[in-house]
């Protein structure tokens, strides 16, 4: 199995070629084109109906497409469906961690899993993640370009959440408020109100050593950016 990028970083194009009886498994809707050779079939994300609506909660598309060459070397171009950038990374039995919006392709060999509980979601105290796990290639995406981070050992870093892609299971983590600790009711609705008005939310906080993936821009902000522009519906009339 062989990946190029094309066109980085704005409108990225992987280009992944097959050997016959090769496999790799895409989000659903990432296909843009394929060699005949290539057989597509469908199924649910995580297994089962369980695990495919665990993978909705997280954010995770419910279903997932996979590529083989069955009958001869074949190749397969895939794309997010925002602009951005694509990054490959070839794991060697080590797991990452990954946004599940920037989870885009895989090797069909490769262990994906949800972490993540939605009562530390709604505290603010925890976030979705795929684990992505085993020996193989994986095609990450982002909105916006990528820029990768190298943590020395006890090395700290603070990424805004709705810029994480991915990092290494080496690299430790945890969500606080971007305005820091607080003590008390009050104090944690003075710190909520602090973030708010920072522009930020919610931050993760890494630990080295490993790799960190960050996006140099994020869906929300881009969305909040153009609802001004957007047609207002007129009201009070047939």
């Amino acid at each position: 199995m062989h990946c190029e990028i094309l066109y980085q970083p704005s409108y990225s194009l992987a280009v992944v070629t097959l050997e016959q009886g090769e496999r790799i498994m895409a989000e659903s809707g990432a296909m843009v084109s394929m060699s005949p050779t290539i057989k597509l079939d469908a199924q649910m994300s995580g297994g089962g109906v369980f695990g495919m609506i665990k993978s909705a909660v997280g954010g995770e598309s419910m279903f997932r497409s996979t590529f083989t060459a069955e009958t001869g070397r074949g190749e397969v171009t895939l794309a997010p469906g925002a602009t951005g950038d694509l990054m490959t990374v070839e794991l060697s039995g080590e797991k990452m961690f990954v946004q599940p919006g920037s989870y885009m392709a895989g090797d069909a060999d490769l262990n994906i899993s949800v972490q993540g509980s939605l009562k530390g979601m709604l505290s603010g105290e925890g976030l979705f993640l795929l684990t992505v796990e085993g020996t193989g290639l994986l095609i990450l995406s982002s909105f916006g370009a990528i820029h990768a981070l190298s943590l020395e050992p006890g090395e700290e870093y603070i990424v805004d959440t709705s810029h994480i892609v991915a990092f290494d299971s080496s690299v430790t983590y945890r969500i606080e408020k971007a305005a820091g600790k607080t003590k008390g009711i009050g104090g944690m609705f003075k710190g909520l109100v602090k973030s708010a008005m920072s522009g930020e939310g919610f931050v993760c906080r890494y630990t080295g050593p490993g790799r960190v993936y960050i996006q140099t821009r994020a869906m929300e902000n881009f969305v909040r950016s153009i609802i001004p522009f957007l047609p207002k519906g007129s009201g009070g009339g047939n």
